[in-house]
């Protein structure tokens, strides 16, 4: 769905003692990966299924407009997503400790996304779209962390970021399948995943409170088009 405007997160090393792993070839503490140890989530397979996704805390920025608008909302999104992450990821280097702290990797960049108006989507209508841009928080942040974060960076950056917000969001029951290749080839896979849902039961329950979702695993600034890796999610209820 989300384009050139797309800004991936750097592989930053940090230091924390729970919840990472030991690289034995080095003997050092690797940061948690989301992607890795929460495979269910993050790297399904092309082939749809059903999978229940509960609530998670989010950095979020709502806007709308084309994703792909070289000065639109959607690019100075992500600067304010990614201030306030990598605020938060290394809090550790400075006064404020956050209880329960440990070293990871920022998780990747996600979206839902809506149009008034129409269930689904239309992809041949980018300018009507209306979107939440989001990043995964660790269960340790809490909302006087975010509160602490979006002040710090606020005074560290000279930005204005009055636009993001602490969002907790779960798709719920929902179809999901990972998407190889360009964005505007989704509808494809949309269709397999509605087909699939249908076949075992459920009928897609996209609403004014459950969105269409995507997860962008890779840069579309540096991997092939035909390569890119978008897991996309529907909500779902039983027929």
């Amino acid at each position: 769905m989300q384009g050139a405007a797309h800004a991936q997160a750097e592989k930053e090393k940090g230091e924390g003692v729970s919840c990472q792993k030991t690289d034995e070839r080095r003997g050092s503490f690797m940061p948690f990966d989301y992607k890795k140890e929460y495979k269910e989530f993050y790297l399904p397979p092309r082939k749809p299924g059903i999978i229940e996704i509960p609530e998670m805390n989010y950095v979020a920025v709502r806007g709308k407009g084309n994703p792909n608008e070289p000065d639109g909302e959607y690019k100075a999104a992500m600067n304010l997503l990614y201030g306030i992450a990598f605020t938060i990821k290394m809090s550790y280097k400075g006064s404020h400790k956050i209880d329960g702290y440990f070293s990871y990797v920022v998780p990747p960049l996600e979206g839902l996304w809506w149009q008034e108006g129409i269930k689904g989507v239309d992809y041949s209508r980018k300018e009507d779209f209306q979107w939440i841009a989001m990043i995964r928080l660790p269960d340790f942040v809490k909302k006087e962390d975010f509160d602490w974060a979006v002040a710090e960076a606020s005074a560290k950056k000279k930005t204005d970021f009055s636009k993001v917000e602490f969002f907790t969001y779960g798709d719920g029951a929902c179809v999901q399948c990972m998407h190889i290749g360009s964005y505007d080839h989704e509808p494809e896979t949309v269709r397999r995943m509605e087909e699939f849902a249908a076949e075992n039961g459920y009928e897609i329950d996209i609403s004014e409170s459950r969105f269409h979702h995507e997860i962008y695993l890779s840069d579309p600034r540096r991997a092939a088009e035909e390569k890119l890796r978008t897991v996309i999610r529907h909500p779902v209820r039983p027929c």
